[in-house]
């Protein structure tokens, strides 16, 4: 009896640790990659990021794009990322928007992100909102940011998610 008893759940062990119902989805791989850029009349105050050629991109991916804040970087000592559409607002009135276009060619595979600027009065910003903006672009499957369990507007959350590593 002891026998059978020891069968059985030798048995059962091995039939239970087979299955394959994590829910972890392990090829859901995004690619990340950086860009720095300044806006100004000459650029029509746009920069145009194209996806590297060693990121595979599909018709179905999305992009999230973030902008380093360096205010709040120096004050935590960390890296800080918040993401697009960022908006800034200046007293008494006024304001600027960073936004962004995911454009893809399926025809000739190319993949690029149009980073713009927005103003009420784009003379008159700042160098500190113009000059050397620094973005980081996350290029992840459609399925991903398709979960309403992700927050896509936090940079750790979706680094987390998609196990990327910098």
């Amino acid at each position: 009896m002891k026998k059978i008893i020891a069968l059985l759940c030798f048995t059962t062990l091995i039939f239970t640790s087979c299955v394959d119902d994590d829910d972890i989805d392990f090829d859901t791989i995004g690619k990340t990659f950086e860009i720095t850029g300044t806006f100004n009349a000459a650029n029509n105050f746009a920069i145009e990021a194209v996806v590297p050629n060693n990121i595979d991109v599909f018709d179905s991916d999305v992009a999230l794009v973030y902008i380093l804040d360096p205010v709040r970087s120096a004050a935590e000592q960390a890296d800080v990322w918040e993401p697009l559409p960022r908006t800034f607002f200046f007293s008494p009135s006024g304001f600027a928007q960073f936004q962004f276009n995911f454009i893809f060619d399926s025809d000739i595979n190319v993949a690029s992100i149009e980073i713009f600027l927005e103003s009420d009065d784009l003379g008159a910003l700042a160098s500190d909102i113009t000059d050397n903006q620094d973005f980081r672009i996350v290029v992840v499957p459609s399925s991903f940011a398709e979960s309403t369990d992700i927050n896509l507007l936090d940079f750790n959350a979706v680094q987390s998610e998609l196990k990327l590593e910098f």
